[in-house]
């Protein structure tokens, strides 16, 4: 299995890769350069989320001095950043770390005169990473609301949706903070389908809906109730009519790029994208990938591709991540259903799974077995939820660190000829 392993170890890495955060910039600002400042204005540059440095580097590069530049990252890709002013907020939850730095990008932004303009440079993460709670509520109301949510099986469009109306920047909040300086974003995509209003919860873009729409999910999901007075409170309030000020939104990179990526990097498979729409529960995701194995042809090496973003819905204690889960639920169904030699990998494109170290999981039909034999039971972890544990026990975690970039998750099913 060794050589299926480095096989879908070298497609992942070619989808990370193409999401590279800095190329993907350097050829949109070489397509398109930016005009210069007025007379007498200067750029305020701010870069949030997981792909922060990379992309607030590479803009240095290309805008000169009267430049002002503030980067809020996750704490695995902080790095000193010379000329730029770097922080890191908390993620997946986020905590005080995250708050201050919400705190550091309205007080950026408030520096913003007529004959300025602001560059945002956003990618994926930035919703949890830099936090400004809406007035009324607080970072605790918040972070329940974050609990609940990730626990709730919710799509990540559906997540925003709530998060937005709980915030002073996200859903088009930044530009106002930015106004009446003109606003350019360039944004790196790790929402399927590219939904602009979803990525980092949409700062410089109209929000998804509204708050009587963001009340409904939650009563859909079970999860109204739990939610902080003050929460409820908020969303019972009327929605602010007062229209937003105008932004030039630019897509720079997406998931399904990485995915051609990893397409044109099988070279001797016989590859094809099944989905770039992975997603809903990781139960539900296993089957589709059994279901795509299981009619894919046994005559010659396949490569199945796919891009999403799952959920997970939490019954137990345990530690994992969506695509751990994923790759544990693939193990078992195809120790049951498959034969011959195949391989599963499931990864996040910035590294990272969940709240733990592992970008992901990487499974074959040995896998479920092997976990047994290092004395784990494989059904109870999974029950708990607790797919690091599992995977751990049978050497069979994708560990990458920090990638710097984040176009959401990939997915590759390998089989060799019968």
């Amino acid at each position: 299995m060794s050589d299926l392993r480095k096989t879908a170890l070298a497609l992942f890495s070619a989808a990370v890769e193409r999401a590279d955060p800095a190329r993907a910039l350097r050829q949109q600002l070489a397509q398109a350069p930016l005009a210069p400042v007025p007379d007498g204005g200067r750029s305020l540059i701010l870069a949030v989320g997981k792909a922060a440095i990379p992309m607030m580097r590479e803009a240095l590069d290309h805008i000169p001095e009267r430049r002002a530049a503030l980067v809020v990252t996750n704490p695995e890709n902080l790095c000193d950043l010379p000329g730029a002013k770097v922080m890191a907020g908390s993620h997946p939850v986020p905590d005080e770390a995250s708050a201050t730095a919400g705190r550091a990008v309205m007080d950026f932004l408030a520096q913003a005169a007529p004959q300025d303009r602001v560059i945002a440079l956003i990618s994926g993460g930035g919703s949890a990473l830099m936090v400004a709670p809406a007035p009324g509520l607080t970072l605790a109301d918040k972070s329940e609301v974050g609990r609940l949510l990730l626990a709730s099986g919710l799509e990540i469009n559906e997540m925003n949706l709530i998060r937005q109306q709980l915030s002073d920047l996200k859903g088009g909040g930044l530009l106002r903070h930015a106004a009446p300086a003109a606003v350019t974003a360039y944004i790196l995509s790790d929402v399927i389908g590219d939904d602009l209003r979803a990525i980092a919860s949409g700062p410089t873009v109209s929000p998804i809906g509204t708050k009587a729409e963001a009340r409904a999910v939650m009563e859909r999901a079970a999860i109204w109730a739990d939610a902080p007075e003050a929460v409820r409170a908020h969303l019972s309030l009327p929605d602010d009519d007062v229209a937003l000020p105008e932004a030039e939104n630019i897509l720079i990179g997406s998931n399904r790029h990485s995915l051609s990526a990893m397409k044109d990097a099988a070279s001797g498979w016989e590859a094809q994208i099944v989905s770039d729409h992975l997603t809903g529960d990781v139960a539900e995701a296993a089957q589709t990938v059994l279901d795509a194995a299981s009619n894919a042809p046994s005559d010659k090496p396949v490569a199945l591709i796919f891009g999403g973003e799952t959920t997970v819905r939490l019954n137990g204690t345990g530690v994992g991540g969506r695509n751990q889960e994923l790759a544990l639920r693939v193990a078992r169904l195809g120790a049951e259903r498959l034969s011959g030699d195949w391989l599963f990998l499931s990864g996040g494109t910035d590294g990272r799974d969940g709240p733990t170290d592992a970008a992901g999981g990487i499974v074959g039909p040995d896998t479920w077995q092997a976990i047994r034999d290092a004395g784990q039971d494989p059904e109870a972890l999974l029950a708990n939820n607790d797919s690091y544990a599992a995977l751990k026990a049978a050497d069979a975690l994708v560990m990458t660190g920090g990638t710097g970039t984040n176009v959401a998750d990939v997915q590759v099913f390998l089989r060799k000829a019968d």
